[in-house]
């Protein structure tokens, strides 16, 4: 199902975030629901560029995810950060982000439809090649770019960064468009070897080109560098892993420049 976007209206100036990168918070809808996103770019480049989805973690669009926006604009790509929960909401309290991410989780139809709004919106922009879009997302992200990719939605690559793998609609031969980057930590506990092996087992009963890396000792959370403060605020197994996520992120790089020939 394609939405047809609004631009609703910039949330103050472009802000200049590193030479050449800008930002631009933004708001658009999804029928009635206001979503708040941020977009990134340099604005050094000529011409058009593909563009990347960023979606948050399960604390909500925040600046982890405008962060790797940037990042990905430094590296030539238009990036948007997208809004999955609407009117931009963060969680304070884990409890809060299990509530969001679940009432996201159990309405795909939703799900689908605020993220298609999301990539009609980036493939929109002047300066991205609008058949050329791709995915990433982490945590809750991770998993719901997958699912959007289970789910046929036109993407060139999606990568999951220490997200969720079970679904309850297994991807279908020919119905998966993108290639399937998965990135885990072996020591996370919220990812069982059981889900891994199915994972592995869909993937190749669908004829998906994937790849999936287990990072040896890596637990949740293990490219943001705030997992360690919210591990210990709330006593859960979140930890920043520096090689992990460096590597990753180096493996994210090259897949892109393979697809992008950039």
């Amino acid at each position: 199902m394609k939405n047809i976007v609004i631009f609703l209206l910039l949330m103050g100036l472009t802000i200049s975030v590193q030479a050449g990168v800008v930002g631009q918070p933004l708001a658009y809808r999804d029928g009635e629901t206001v979503m708040r996103g941020y977009l990134a770019y340099d604005d050094a480049i000529e011409g058009n560029r593909p563009g990347i989805l960023v979606v948050h973690e399960w604390w909500g669009h925040n600046d982890y995810a405008r962060r790797r926006a940037e990042q990905l604009a430094g590296m030539g790509y238009t990036a948007l950060a997208v809004d999955m929960y609407g009117e931009g909401k963060q969680a304070a309290h884990p409890k809060d982000a299990g509530k969001f991410a679940g009432e996201v989780k159990k309405n795909m139809a939703v799900a689908t439809a605020r993220f298609e709004a999301a990539r009609d919106l980036l493939a929109a922009h002047p300066t991205v090649k609008g058949d050329a879009i791709s995915a990433i997302g982490y945590c809750f992200g991770g998993g719901i770019v997958l699912e959007m990719a289970r789910r046929g939605v036109d993407l060139d690559l999606v990568a999951s960064f220490h997200g969720s793998l079970p679904t309850e609609h297994p991807a279908q031969t020919g119905k998966v468009k993108a290639e399937v980057l998965v990135f885990n930590g072996a020591a996370d506990p919220f990812v069982k070897p059981e889900q891994i092996e199915a994972f592995v087992a869909e993937m190749e009963a669908a004829g998906v080109k994937y790849s999936f890396t287990n990072y040896d000792g890596a637990k949740h959370s293990f490219t943001n560098k705030d997992a360690d403060a919210y591990g210990e605020k709330f006593s859960l197994p979140l930890a920043y892993d520096e090689a992990a996520d460096n590597q990753s992120w180096e493996t994210l790089s090259q897949a892109l420049r393979k697809a992008y020939g950039k």
